[in-house]
């Protein structure tokens, strides 16, 4: 009689050494965040912290993507509407290979790249121009509408914030995703619950945000953004999903890692100084 526990036993040892792997490059952008964002002196922090799991779990595991053919036509594509947490998807596309690493400390200097808000073209394998918050989702709309009607088979992810859920623009935005049954878009939204001055349920309040989207017409799901084989696994559930768009709200804690940071919406623009980032890296390692 055959044996099958053992197989069993290694598919499990290979799936925890998966996720500790993503676990200890999600502690590495981190840091690498913190000392780009010091040596810059200017930047938005607390967010960048809150989703090194996510961008870590996407680039590694989840999209179909080749950082030495970023135009690669099957690619997925993924639009970052709240731009101003692009130090971590810089980090995480350099750690991937889109780009040499050392380009990192360039960021936001003039004539590179790497500016404070991402910018289409500037840099291999970024999506779109984003900045003013609200405009993400309706450009990743109009994107997976037209692979939809083109009978492509990659996929459309989006991130948002949770407090450009204020803007309009997102809303209608979501409207539209529902009406044209984009199945093959897919939603993250960074529920951190801090925005610039203070907390989103104390500036305009969101909930229940859940069944906001329900009544729109979307595939609701909820995670433990901070946690990558969560986040894999609710990913992978949203693209069984047919007939209407999916949004992931991924609870994460703004500045996740760094006691002093965690959850103080004073950190959402706030850059540390050098001196404070090695000591605050010192908590990542």
């Amino acid at each position: 009689m055959t044996c099958f526990l053992p197989k069993i036993f290694n598919l499990i040892r290979l799936q925890e050494d998966k996720t500790i792997q993503l676990e200890e490059r999600a502690r590495e952008a981190r840091k690498l965040v913190m000392e780009i964002l010091a040596e810059a002196g200017s930047g938005h922090l607390a967010g960048a912290l809150g989703m090194a799991d996510v961008f870590t779990a996407f680039y590694f595991n989840i999209l179909k993507h080749d950082p030495k053919n970023p135009e690669w036509a099957e690619r997925d594509r993924l639009f970052l509407s709240n731009g101003h947490i692009c130090p971590i998807q810089y980090v995480v596309m350099a750690m991937v290979g889109y780009f040499p690493v050392e380009e990192l400390r360039t960021l936001r200097k003039l004539g590179s790249g790497l500016q404070g808000h991402p910018e289409k073209g500037t840099l291999p394998g970024i999506e779109s121009t984003s900045g003013p918050l609200g405009l993400g989702l309706g450009q990743a709309s109009g994107y997976a509408l037209a692979a939809k009607r083109d009978n492509r088979d990659f996929r459309v992810y989006c991130l948002l914030s949770d407090g450009e859920h204020d803007e309009g623009n997102t809303w209608e935005s979501i409207m539209f995703a529902a009406k044209y049954k984009l199945d093959n878009l897919i939603v993250i939204v960074d529920r951190n619950k801090i925005q610039s001055g203070g907390n989103t349920e104390d500036i305009m309040p969101l909930e229940p945000l859940v069944a906001k989207y329900q009544s729109f017409g979307w595939q609701v799901l909820e995670c433990n953004g901070n946690n990558i084989e969560e986040f894999i696994g609710i990913v992978e559930k949203a693209k069984n999903t047919k007939g209407k768009p999916t949004v992931i709200i991924a609870n994460t804690i703004p500045g996740k890692g760094v006691s002093e940071i965690e959850n103080d919406y004073h950190w959402h623009a706030k850059v540390p100084t050098k001196e404070e980032a090695k000591i605050f890296i010192e908590q990542l390692i």
